[in-house]
């Protein structure tokens, strides 16, 4: 942006204009006793001018602290939820998954991690009053080919699952055309994806969840134990772009991971105390995580007809909203539901 059109007295953008400061960027690299030297203004001039520039590099204004508890930053609603489907896991989570900042669920294989995403991207496609977001998802694979076969036989049985939406409505989405598949084999094509065509179809209204399956996937192929620096550097830029397409088009953002086994006995604050294992890539990635999910697989089964599945648990590691809880849950034909005890 040219100084000429910042909203400052006609006075100080002459002064700006004879010291050759062209853009705002010139005038943000000087220090404030410098432009005071190159231009001539006196302090609580420059002070404006400063103020100026830096505004214009502001996508968002400041959020009181007020506002926040409120949840009425710049028109977005802190208490907007995405449902999990389920009443139970709903319950769990107070209404769902939240529609801002990074949500991760980490587990082991075969603990219900990808179930999970793939009924949250059919979730996001109800209407509001059936606590979806009238929209689309995306969903980036990493390691694992996009389970479509598990995602038709969701689909199928929706009615099952949404009872408390009408079987009409239900028949009428086309939730498989909703659905925006991408794959990324390397961090290049991961940036490429998160930085060019997700946010188009963001922009576009298209899409309204991010998916990321799994965020582990890449860091842990691309980087050897002696690059723990650029790993740390890589990590900080990947989720700064998660967090700024959440901020910048209301999206949760759900993030896969796998998990690294525990050879200590005290207490791991970055994974549930009753668990062997802990959620990969370490404290860099776990401080860029607002809520982190963990799914176990239990010991026991469960039986409802002529179906049986592996007993589950959904438990909360960390959440600024949320308690350190748990829920049993299990996995059916219609997706994954909370047990009731």
């Amino acid at each position: 942006m040219d100084c000429d059109q910042l909203e400052l007295h006609p006075r100080i953008i002459a002064a700006v204009r004879r010291a050759k400061l062209k853009s705002v960027r010139d005038v943000l690299c000087v220090s404030g006793p410098n432009l005071q030297r190159l231009t001539g203004l006196s302090r609580s001039d420059v002070q404006q001018l400063l103020t100026a520039a830096a505004t214009t590099c502001r996508r968002h204004p400041p959020t009181p602290a007020l506002l926040l508890q409120r949840g009425e930053c710049g028109g977005f609603k802190s208490d907007l939820r995405l449902s999990v489907g389920c009443p139970v896991l709903d319950e769990l989570l107070r209404g769902g998954l939240p529609a801002g900042g990074i949500t991760e669920v980490s587990g082991e294989s075969g603990a219900g991690k990808t179930q999970l995403a793939l009924q949250l991207c059919l979730s996001v496609q109800y209407p509001i009053e059936y606590r979806g977001l009238n929209s689309g998802a995306v969903y980036i694979c990493t390691e694992d080919s996009f389970p479509n076969r598990r995602l038709q036989q969701l689909i199928r049985e929706q009615s099952s699952l949404r009872t408390d939406v009408p079987p009409s409505l239900i028949s009428s989405l086309q939730f498989s055309d909703h659905i925006y598949i991408e794959h990324a084999a390397d961090l290049d094509s991961l940036q490429v994806c998160l930085s060019r065509r997700v946010p188009l179809l963001l922009a576009r209204g298209l899409v309204r969840l991010l998916v990321v399956d799994s965020v582990a996937a890449l860091f842990r192929a691309e980087f050897q134990a002696a690059d723990w620096l650029e790993r740390s550097k890589q990590l900080i830029t990947f989720s700064s772009t998660l967090h700024h397409l959440s901020l910048e088009f209301t999206t949760p953002v759900l993030c896969i991971n796998q998990v690294t086994d525990v050879f200590s006995s005290s207490d791991d604050s970055l994974g549930p105390l009753s668990s062997s294992v802990s959620p990969a890539l370490g404290l860099v990635w776990a401080n860029q995580v607002m809520v982190r999910l963990m799914m176990r697989r239990l010991q026991g089964t469960v039986a409802r007809g002529n179906q049986s599945s592996a007993l589950r648990r959904l438990e909360v590691v960390f959440a600024p909203h949320l308690a350190r809880d748990g829920r049993d849950a299990a996995v059916w034909r219609e997706g994954v539901r909370g047990v009731q005890t």
